[in-house]
């Protein structure tokens, strides 16, 4: 599907039936959240998921398949080219991505950001597609606060750098460090891997 030339999915199909699906933004910043809840039992996110997403409960027998749509969706439809993506990685060695944002500890890094780059206040705006709203927040100019927050959760220290530059992003990836522990990270790492396409959900929930 191309954003530029394509509406954007209001409904998925299951079981042969056109079931709607809430698009609005909330719904899937409330479902990353709750995937990343270790108080919530595996049971209890697969019910809540299909909850949110889904104004008419789908036919139970198709319960897998309403599970498959709405991780789709939450995919922005980009299953195929995330794993691609990541296969191309893999070959190359490439290390793997670590987590750099959280909705959860940078709402007001986000809110802000969306207000200088867009214009956009996300408390009055009633109904923001997903897939509009990812597009946005990826798209954001590297001046913004926010990416450059991201960039020092991301950077790799090295000894080519000098020591000044080594001390600085030490220095910004303490004070920025998402508040979690090592096996929180690395769960939150696997889970957002298997709804970003690149890996797999069981066993996870």
């Amino acid at each position: 599907m191309n954003i530029l030339l394509d509406l954007l999915p209001e409904t998925v199909e299951i079981g042969g039936v056109e079931y709607p699906i809430n698009t609005d933004f909330r719904i899937s910043v409330l479902f990353e959240l709750m995937m990343q809840d270790n108080t919530i039992s595996d049971e209890d996110k697969i019910l809540e998921a299909i909850n949110l997403y889904y104004p008419q409960t789908p036919d139970p027998e198709y319960l897998d398949e309403a599970v498959e749509k709405l991780i789709w969706f939450y995919r922005c439809g980009n299953q195929d080219k995330t794993k691609k993506r990541k296969s191309e990685a893999d070959e190359d060695n490439t290390e793997e991505e670590k987590l750099v944002y959280s909705f959860e500890h940078d709402d007001r890094y986000i809110y802000a950001a969306f207000v200088s780059e867009y214009g956009i206040d996300l408390q009055d705006i009633e109904d923001l597609h997903w897939w509009k709203f990812r597009a946005l927040l990826t798209s954001l100019s590297d001046e913004c606060e926010f990416k450059k927050i991201m960039g020092y959760r991301s950077v790799t220290i090295t000894s080519t750098m000098s020591p000044e530059q080594r001390s600085f992003y030490e220095k910004m990836k303490r004070i920025h460090a998402l508040p979690m522990s090592e096996a929180e990270q690395d769960k939150y790492d696997r889970i957002t891997q298997a709804l970003m396409g690149d890996g797999d959900l069981e066993g996870l929930l």
